[in-house]
């Protein structure tokens, strides 16, 4: 099985050492995901639902250049760390996902940076790769 390690470039993969995504085999492992800006001391958008489309995008960026898209995301959890903020970003999450919708979990915890008002991490799986 080949692995390939896609980077976004964001300024906490080198910091922490890790990659956006992992393609291994078939299947794509995209870390954790946070509106941050690819620039120190840049800050993110203004609150949860707009952090939710930049995230996505982040997301969409890595998965296109696995050759996937998000369609072929079978799993994505959610964590944020004030529950309360999670349904006004289900319209982003919806336009994203509700085509193909994939397993799921939210969990209420701290991020790395009080900023951020949430973290998505999606798995998915493209046959073919």
């Amino acid at each position: 099985m080949s692995i390939r390690r896609i980077s976004s470039g964001g300024i906490y993969e080198p910091k922490i050492g890790y990659c956006r995504a992992v393609v291994a085999g078939d299947w794509i492992h995209v870390s954790g995901t946070v509106a941050a800006p690819l620039v120190e001391g840049g800050d993110p958008p203004e609150g949860a639902p707009a952090q939710t489309v930049s995230a996505l995008q982040i997301i969409e960026k890595a998965l296109k250049e696995a050759g996937a898209t998000f369609a072929d995301v079978v799993r994505v959890n959610y964590v944020l760390p004030d529950a309360r903020e999670f349904e006004a970003c289900w319209p982003a999450l919806s336009a994203a996902f509700a085509g193909n919708p994939p397993a799921a979990m939210m969990i209420e915890a701290g991020l790395i940076d009080p900023k951020y008002r949430i973290e998505i991490e999606v798995t998915a799986y493209k046959p073919g790769l």
